[in-house]
């Protein structure tokens, strides 16, 4: 099954623009003439050099990411940051605000517990986390070293549409599902960080957005590699970082300037994401599973209620050339995920199959 016959629906690693993947493959062996691949160049060359300053510049202009805050490049994935972010921001004897809206906000909570108080300010699990709490639901602890969301819920399929108010409390965001996708007041972040496969780049490199004055207050047993000054000062090359994934990160970078920029991406997944809810609101077979107010642009959750015939779905449309549709483990169900580089084409072609698929199997 060639790449020009399937839609590549996964969740993260996900698709990637086929312009950036052509342009990889004919950069692999040598890149601009140096004889070599990027995948061989030290870090600490001037041709290297030249790759990191340019991605930086580049995520630098797509999210206007103001002169106060600092961009690095680090790996780990989202996951090392549920622990690099208290570690570097509770400080001693401190307490942080956590909203739950998912398993990696779930995730990120439990491990802040090892270094500090976490308040949990909204648990959305009474409800499955099919939505999002509304700003007057949210408990918050005016004395909180930081507030802590994750600004879109891959699994469940829901999605913030409103920067939480927290006054002179600090936010920190988990934005690595729709990072990239509309424009971002970096301003009134303390701390962005987002995993690069679902719209950046491939898995590998983790990219933190964080103001300059939350570094330097780590706590003393904090390693080395988890502290966010040490990475400042050393502008994410203390040691060696993903150096591929940086530069296939600026690849991306560069063909989403060449597209319109974040404000074309987040024309394009309103109305990706309207193509499948819409037709999931007038089917009687399938339904969406996350409230409407609080449904996901990026991955669009849904069932038919019957596990088996989930399972079928599933199975003939991956046979059909629609790759990983599968809910995911801990809830089941389906999941497309209608990321930046997936096409209009794809989604319409997704929308035909699920309504051919429902006057065979709907009685």
């Amino acid at each position: 099954m060639s790449r020009e016959k399937t839609y590549n629906f996964a969740a993260g690693p996900s698709v990637l623009p086929t312009e950036v993947l052509k342009t990889a493959t004919s950069e692999l062996l040598d890149y601009h003439g140096s004889g070599m691949s990027v995948m061989e160049m030290s870090h600490r060359s001037s041709i290297y050099q030249e790759i990191f300053d340019e991605t930086k510049a580049e995520v630098r202009k797509l999210l206007r990411v103001p002169d106060t805050h600092e961009i690095l490049f680090l790996q780990g994935g989202a996951s090392t940051q549920f622990s690099m972010v208290p570690l570097n921001l509770m400080g001693e004897e401190g307490s942080a605000d956590y909203a739950v809206t998912g398993n990696f906000a779930g995730s990120a909570a439990k491990e802040a517990k090892k270094y500090g108080r976490v308040n949990i300010a909204a648990d959305t699990g009474e409800s499955n986390h099919t939505r999002i709490p509304e700003q007057t639901e949210l408990k918050l602890d005016q004395n909180a070293k930081y507030f802590y969301y994750c600004a879109n819920n891959t699994i469940y399929g829901t999605e913030w549409k409103y920067v939480p108010e927290t006054g002179s409390v600090p936010l920190v965001c988990d934005m690595s599902s729709n990072i990239m996708t509309k424009p971002v007041d970096v301003s009134k972040y303390g701390i962005i960080f987002a995993g690069a496969q679902k719209n950046m780049a491939p898995a590998g490199v983790t990219m933190v957005i964080i103001d300059r004055a939350l570094a330097g207050r780590e706590l003393p047993f904090t390693p080395l590699m988890l502290s966010y000054k040490t990475m400042i000062d050393k502008d994410s090359m203390y040691n060696t970082p993903p150096c591929y994934n940086i530069y296939m990160l600026g690849l991306v970078m560069k063909w989403l300037t060449k597209q319109g920029g974040v404000e074309e991406m987040e024309k394009r997944k309103t109305e990706k994401a309207a193509v499948l809810y819409d037709y999931l609101d007038e089917s009687r077979l399938f339904r969406g599973c996350a409230l409407k107010p609080h449904r996901s642009d990026m991955n669009v959750t849904f069932t038919t209620g019957d596990k088996e015939l989930d399972a079928r779905f599933a199975k003939e449309a991956a046979s059909a050339g629609f790759l990983n549709v599968k809910g995911h483990r801990l809830v089941g169900g389906m999941r497309a995920s209608v990321y930046n580089a997936q096409s209009m084409e794809a989604v319409v072609a997704l929308r035909e199959f699920m309504k051919e698929f429902e006057v065979k199997n709907h009685e």
